[in-house]
């Protein structure tokens, strides 16, 4: 199968970058798109030169690294799927594909289709741990949790942080990202000592990091190759507002896993 692509090429964050219209041929249905663009720099290479620029690691839809703007798709066509987990076959033969990096003030373009997201760090290491006295392992029946619960905080743990949901938002909004972060541990029992403190301070950080405000379109949901829902962005909301009214500490202890 042949393919026309045009390829975000930027040499660094400080020139500005274009579109660069490139021929590949000989690809299989069944090759990975990230396959694809391997195949595609080892022919750039072969002719001297310069490799396109991208991030991959697991290549099996864990690490989020392969963050790429697929015909103005987050991820490409595929739904609930990663881009190392796209294949050429949901392209047409001859098909042109436009290829570029997420499109979002605080993921400043480091070169080509690189992105810096360490933004989405910084709201983790903001508030996205627990606090508990080390000692003994213990017994994992010690705290009984409800099933639907351990249901909710396994879909919000899912996260994996690629930006896919910032770069579909029109708004350039962390929403879902720091909602899935804030709920999968707000859930739990061990989480509830920090539940409102950490909701207050990794939503006060994603502000300060200039991610736009959410404005319901959705578009983060549908992108999501995880397929993380919405209703955690209300759970968030409602635990920083809580966080916001200066919930007494006592109240907050007896409020649970509301």
């Amino acid at each position: 199968m042949r393919y026309a692509l045009r390829v975000w090429r930027q040499e660094s964050a400080e020139v500005a970058g274009r579109f660069v219209r490139y021929e590949v041929d000989g690809i299989s249905a069944d090759t990975s798109f990230l396959e694809m663009m391997d195949a595609l720099n080892e022919s750039l290479a072969e002719r001297g030169e310069d490799p396109i620029a991208f991030d991959s690691d697991c290549r099996e839809g864990i690490c989020g690294m392969c963050s790429m703007m697929i015909d103005g798709q987050a991820h490409g066509p595929a739904t609930g799927a990663t881009t190392c987990q796209l294949y050429m076959r949901r392209f047409e033969d001859g098909a042109e594909i436009t290829v570029e990096p997420w499109r979002a003030r605080p993921f400043p373009v480091l070169r080509d289709l690189v992105v810096d997201r360490s933004a989405l760090d910084r709201i983790l290491q903001s508030g996205g741990y627990i606090a508990v006295h080390s000692g003994p392992k213990p017994d994992p029946n010690a705290m009984p949790i409800e099933p639907e619960t351990a249901e909710q905080a396994l879909d919000a743990a899912a996260c994996i942080g690629c930006g896919a949901c910032v770069a579909a938002c029109p708004n350039g909004a962390a929403m879902l990202f720091t909602a899935a972060k804030i709920s999968h541990l707000g859930l739990l029992p061990q989480g509830q000592a920090q539940r409102y403190e950490r909701a207050r301070e990794m939503v006060a950080t994603m502000e300060s990091e200039g991610f736009g405000s959410c404005r319901n379109y959705g578009e983060c949901e549908a992108a999501c190759p995880k397929e993380i829902g919405i209703q955690f962005i209300g759970r968030m909301n409602r635990d920083f507002l809580r966080a916001s009214l200066g919930m007494p500490r006592a109240r907050r202890g007896k409020m649970g896993a509301q």
